[in-house]
């Protein structure tokens, strides 16, 4: 065996490696959600929050380690079974809303952008989340 093919098996699982080292922040967060139409944020006991109106679909902890996003009631138990390390339900007085959480660290920025768009996409105007996604390249 040669250097060179040690090499060449090696790069992937080194490339795994980096893409799943990259930690989604309260920066990344914030950067896409500010952009999304109708999106405003606000600064509420502690924790940064995205709004359209007066509903919040997206809740940073103060500590940048956990993210709450509006989810359907009806797959949010699904959800969390599937990927307990990722998801966890809110707290028992919360249950009533449409909310999940999820450790930022456990997810990367395209999983981030989808949980983001999703929320937002149950509290705006189906036009509104209609037009955004047709401009969507990707």
């Amino acid at each position: 065996m040669s250097i060179g093919s040690t090499t060449r098996r090696v790069k992937p699982c080194l490339r795994i490696l980096v893409r799943r080292s990259a930690v989604v922040t309260i920066d990344d967060v914030r950067t896409l959600a500010i952009t999304l139409p109708r999106s405003t944020e606000a600064f509420v006991r502690g924790r940064i929050k995205f709004r359209v109106g007066r509903i919040v679909y997206l809740s940073l902890s103060p500590d940048g380690s956990t993210m709450g996003f509006g989810f359907p009631k009806e797959w949010r138990d699904a959800l969390v079974e599937a990927e307990p390390e990722k998801f966890s339900l809110p707290s028992a007085s919360d249950m009533r809303y449409h909310w999940v959480h999820v450790r930022l660290d456990a997810i990367d920025a395209d999983e981030m952008r989808d949980l983001v768009e999703g929320a937002w996409a149950m509290v705006v105007p189906k036009r509104v989340a209609a037009e955004y996604a047709a401009t969507r390249s990707d």
